[in-house]
């Protein structure tokens, strides 16, 4: 599963929701792991569907077969380097792949009147906004889009076009805008898994010019927070959303390079099977981070007011960074020990397809559905 925030939220709803219908439709591309669900791959509710989220025909059917009454679209391309290089599949996965789930949500519960009552929740990026100045205010539903690059635009325009089809055709609809998702099978070309990685192997840990970019991460285990937003009442609303704590791109490597000390000193064992990381050997891992050449355009700052989430829909994260560092150090550490990462790691680094190729993209999709059974 690509999707991060999927991955934890099927994991989260199957618990919490055990008599509700879950269809999970994937690519399963060069981020896609499924066996990040092996954990649940037996529950009697859930349904795997490898498949396209551009295939309308196949988003239709499932929705008549699984009589499915909500849909919780994660699909995206999200990798802002690989936009910038190779801006194309962005605009077809993240623009018409959600045109094509708009379009079999509406012939489905609206010209087929399939269900009574229905809901299409979009999740989205702060990154929308634009940038944000040392001292200027957060975030919030009323901050007009500013996109800065391909992945941003190609997010604003899918929100835009969701908002089109409840305000057009009257499809229900919520837009849940959110920061950096992290945690544990996050794949490693985002900064904070890639510094997790590269300390377990003693390599640099690269940032991006001066390291002053400011972000605020969210652990992935927190999108139970996805949840509120399928309450009936708030149809056609848009909802920022982002917890734990802001950091300096510069200081997350350090979190990163801090917090592993911790398992390796509960866990003298993790020491011998990793013995190139620094922090086995007891030296300090954060001398590994080099500044590499800035981002063109890179955006300087993030921050969300998360006021209107925790006043309407009473919701408030709870997990901080430390904390979200070392269950996401731990995990992923699971995974090279046990041989389900979804990434291959090679002498040079981590392997990743090339950039623009069809397979380095391969159209990621990812998208949960609940439904009421069949």
């Amino acid at each position: 599963m690509p999707a991060l925030s999927a991955r934890n939220f099927v994991r989260y709803w199957l618990k919490e929701h055990s008599s509700d219908r879950l269809v999970v439709v994937d690519a399963l591309t060069y981020a896609g792991n499924v066996a990040s669900l092996d954990a649940v791959r037996a529950h009697p509710a859930l349904r795997f569907v490898q498949g396209d989220i551009c295939d309308t025909p196949l988003i239709e059917q499932l929705l008549r077969e699984e009589r499915i009454d909500t849909i919780v679209h994660f699909a995206a391309e999200s990798h802002v380097d690989r936009s910038i290089q190779a801006p194309d599949v962005f605009i077809e996965t993240n623009i018409v792949g959600t045109h094509s789930m708009l379009k079999a949500a509406r012939k489905v519960w609206l010209e087929q009147h399939a269900l009574d009552r229905h809901r299409f929740h979009h999740v989205s990026t702060d990154e929308v906004y634009g940038s944000l100045g040392p001292d200027d205010p957060a975030f919030h539903e009323r901050t007009p889009y500013a996109p800065n690059s391909p992945y941003a635009a190609s997010k604003a325009a899918s929100d835009h076009l969701v908002r089109a089809y409840h305000h057009t055709y009257g499809l229900p609809v919520t837009i849940s805008n959110c920061s950096n998702n992290y945690g544990p099978f996050h794949f490693p070309e985002k900064l904070i898994p890639l510094a997790i990685v590269n300390i377990l192997r003693g390599r640099v840990l690269p940032v991006y010019g001066d390291g002053r970019h400011v972000r605020t991460g969210c652990m992935s285990a927190i999108t139970v927070g996805h949840r509120p937003h399928l309450r009936r009442e708030a149809w056609g609303r848009c909802t920022t959303s982002a917890a734990g704590r802001k950091a300096r791109t510069s200081g997350s490597c350090i979190c990163c390079a801090r917090r592993p000390m911790r398992p390796f000193t509960i866990s003298p064992t993790l020491g011998h099977s990793i013995r190139s990381a620094r922090a086995a050997r007891g030296e300090k891992a954060a001398s590994l981070i080099k500044f590499v050449r800035d981002r063109p355009g890179h955006d300087k700052r993030y921050a969300i007011d998360c006021t209107k989430m925790r006043r309407e829909l009473g919701y408030e994260a709870r997990i901080s960074l430390a904390e979200g560092l070392c269950e996401t150090f731990a995990g992923t550490h699971r995974m090279r020990r046990g041989g389900d990462a979804s990434w291959t790691e090679t002498p040079d680094g981590i392997a990743l397809p090339p950039v623009g190729s069809r397979r380095a993209y391969g159209f990621r999709r990812a998208i949960a559905l609940r439904g009421v059974g069949p």
